[in-house]
């Protein structure tokens, strides 16, 4: 049982790696594409970028896998794979329950690694990347990647979602986490200032949590940080 529970952390350790360095590096190469010379003098950040991401997709994959091997050959897990389990209506519905869930632990969290000798121990890791880049969404310290690692896996234990779903979970997960930080903006100008783009965070947003620091600590959502008074908006430099 061991030995089936390490491969099973092994593979999903491979799993994640392979899909920050796909994700991250299809849009650092658009990056280079669309804004040309943008990352010219951050090689030496960059590679620091991969390694700490490296690390945290190791400490992603063992929570990851230890839950995968419980759900096939234990059952622990309220993941389901048969649409009839539950009504239609609830696919979309447990979506945003997952994701609202995410974003909630990920603003407080945060929150809380921005205490000043939490700062110092472990967020400095990611504030680290000045500016941010495609590379830097799992660029974090071993401290704060374990906060991150845990929520997805505890999420499955307790609240029913179709394995699709889920699938969909972690891709808005690393697609928003890798485009949050690329330095530049990829939504449209029309989108960001909408009401659906005032709710939702995008580079311009995030941009601005890694200028200022104590503002915009959300992931996905603006929810938390309208509500806790931490949204100051978009960066300067990217208003279009």
């Amino acid at each position: 049982m061991l030995t089936a529970i390490i491969i099973s952390a092994l593979a999903m350790t491979a799993i994640v790696a392979v899909r920050y360095l796909i994700t991250s590096g299809a849009f650092a190469w658009a990056t280079r594409r669309v804004r040309p010379g943008l990352y010219d003098t951050l090689d030496s950040q960059i590679r620091k970028e991969i390694g700490w991401s490296l690390l945290s997709a190791a400490i992603y994959g063992i929570p990851a896998g230890v839950v995968a091997w419980g759900w096939q050959n234990r059952g622990w897990t309220q993941i389901y794979t048969d649409f009839a389990d539950y009504p239609l209506w609830y696919l979309p519905l447990s979506l945003l329950i997952y994701l609202f869930l995410h974003d909630t632990w990920f603003y407080w969290t945060h929150r809380w690694m921005h205490q000043p000798k939490l700062f110092k121990l472990a967020h400095a890791v990611h504030h680290a990347s000045r500016p941010p880049t495609a590379w830097a969404a799992m660029s974090f310290h071993p401290l704060e990647a374990i906060t991150g690692a845990v929520v997805i896996p505890a999420l499955v234990l307790l609240i029913p979602i179709h394995v699709a779903m889920l699938g969909l979970v972690l891709a808005v997960m690393t697609i928003m986490g890798v485009t949050n930080h690329m330095g530049w903006e990829m939504f449209p100008r029309f989108l960001v200032h909408s009401k659906l783009g005032k709710g939702l965070i995008t580079a311009s947003h995030h941009q601005r949590h890694h200028e200022a620091y104590t503002c915009n600590y959300g992931l996905y959502f603006r929810f938390w940080d309208k509500l806790c008074g931490t949204d100051k908006g978009l960066s300067d430099a990217f208003v279009r």
